[in-house]
């Protein structure tokens, strides 16, 4: 998939044979209302890895203006998982990045995925793997040299998915409550 191609679906495929089909676009304007409450069930589970991820009340307001930013901020990159078949048209991912510069390092621009989100029917397929691919091109396409990951620490299932697609940590954040 070239992103800003609509190319239409992507069968994700692994060694054993074909996997579940997606259609991987640029999510628009128009599906903030359906990445709305994704992006809040992500941020819910992430609630459950650590207090200090508390959700807020006003959230799904925050996520409405987020999205609707990314979308036209040029250094942001907001994919569409659609489903095919039973699914198709239906968004049943999404995974947001930004491109964001690094003052001090080389190289000088940073591709940052902020969330990545999939139904639990389009898990353990290698749809997150693909998923994980695409945004790298298109953050690459807007000028990162290296790709990173953020999601909350003691989320094990996010550790080992990156790891096995080769990603290790190069910083740390230690929070505690005031």
């Amino acid at each position: 998939m070239s992103v800003g191609n609509d190319s239409g679906p992507h069968p994700v495929s692994t060694a054993e044979g074909p996997s579940v089909p997606i259609h991987l676009r640029p999510a628009t304007e128009a599906d903030v209302p359906v990445l709305v409450p994704l992006l809040l069930r992500l941020k819910r589970l992430n609630e459950e890895f650590d207090p200090l991820l508390k959700v807020r009340e006003d959230a799904d307001e925050q996520a409405r203006n987020l999205l609707k930013a990314n979308l036209s901020d040029p250094k942001s990159v907001v994919l569409s998982a659609e489903g095919v078949g039973a699914d198709k048209d239906k968004v049943v991912g999404f995974v947001r990045a930004v491109v964001r510069e690094r003052p001090f390092y080389h190289p000088e621009f940073e591709g940052v995925i902020l969330d990545i989100y999939l139904l639990p029917l389009y898990r353990r397929r290698r749809v997150g793997e693909y998923l994980l691919h695409e945004v790298s091109a298109a953050l690459k396409a807007k000028g990162a040299g290296v790709v990173t990951a953020e999601f909350p620490a003691q989320n094990e299932i996010a550790v080992r998915f990156y790891a096995k697609r080769g990603f290790r940590p190069i910083t740390a954040i230690h929070a505690r409550s005031l």
